[in-house]
């Protein structure tokens, strides 16, 4: 079973990831084991505890850009896949994320099918 990282502070918009992902269609993606942090202390956190197979990075957090993790990221071996999570939907924001070292980004706000989409993609490749 595979266990995705939610990097999320909204309340709301974690609860929603976490309902689409649970009744997904796709088996890979509802069977897997989702778990969050509100935070990138907490992800950090999270990750020295866990064994993170993909991380859905929001890129506004309360204590600093979600890139700064991506980009911490790039040396750890293995290596979760990221996908970077935002509102900033412009063509250099995209360019940052992959440079910081995102596999994949998703422009919110995003249909539940695109969610699903992206994730079933890294979590199956």
């Amino acid at each position: 079973m595979s266990t995705i990282l939610l990097v999320e502070d909204e309340e709301l918009n974690r609860t929603l990831v976490k309902a689409v992902l649970s009744r997904s269609a796709e088996p890979s993606v509802r069977s897997a084991a989702v778990v969050d942090a509100t935070s990138l202390a907490a992800a950090r956190e999270r990750l020295a505890d866990d064994d993170i197979d993909l991380i859905l990075l929001d890129m506004n957090l309360p204590d600093g850009n979600g890139l700064t993790l991506a980009r911490e990221l790039s040396s750890r071996s293995p290596r979760p896949t990221v996908v970077a999570v935002t509102a900033s939907v412009l063509p250099q924001d995209r360019v940052a994320a992959i440079e910081a070292g995102c596999d994949d980004f998703l422009d919110k706000p995003y249909a539940a099918a695109d969610l699903v989409a992206v994730v079933s993609r890294h979590l199956t490749s």
